[in-house]
């Protein structure tokens, strides 16, 4: 079963480029310049897509672990569901996660605790780096 460790790594390498990018403003230089300190549809756009990235990436992360083994368990029992509802789950779970402290309907098990961990972090941290970065940016611009 080596097929899906290589996918999990290759959709961790895809968050984590998302993440490179975002902080060293490479794909993002254009859509964080502001004309006026106003709301931008761009940079909620920019936000918004890089949580989507973020939630369908962990998503996918647990679902392969799932395969692999027990990484969700809901109302602390282990339920046997189809390939699309273990997507299903796993997705929502990471969703929840990622905007929340979660809502304890799907706990993680093992490594996913870790997983989720790190999930959450990113969820609380990203805002305000988004704001920072578009402080710095506006600062840059105010300069030349």
């Amino acid at each position: 079963m080596v097929i899906p460790w290589l996918i999990m790594i290759v959709i961790s390498l895809i968050v984590i480029k998302s993440f490179f990018d975002f902080f060293h403003g490479k794909s993002f230089a254009a859509v964080l310049e502001m004309k006026e300190s106003r709301f931008s549809i761009e940079i909620f756009m920019a936000l918004l897509i890089i949580y989507i990235i973020l939630m369908f990436g962990y998503g996918m992360i647990y679902f392969i672990l799932s395969i692999e083994g027990i990484v969700l368990v809901e109302n602390g029992e282990l339920r046997q569901v189809s390939i699309l509802g273990s997507i299903i789950h796993s997705i929502y779970f990471s969703g929840v996660t990622l905007l929340s402290v979660g809502y304890g309907d799907i706990t993680p098990v093992g490594i996913g605790r870790f997983i989720a961990l790190t999930q959450a972090l990113i969820g609380y941290i990203l805002p305000a780096a988004f704001v920072v970065r578009i402080l710095q940016s506006r600062d840059r611009s105010r300069d030349t």
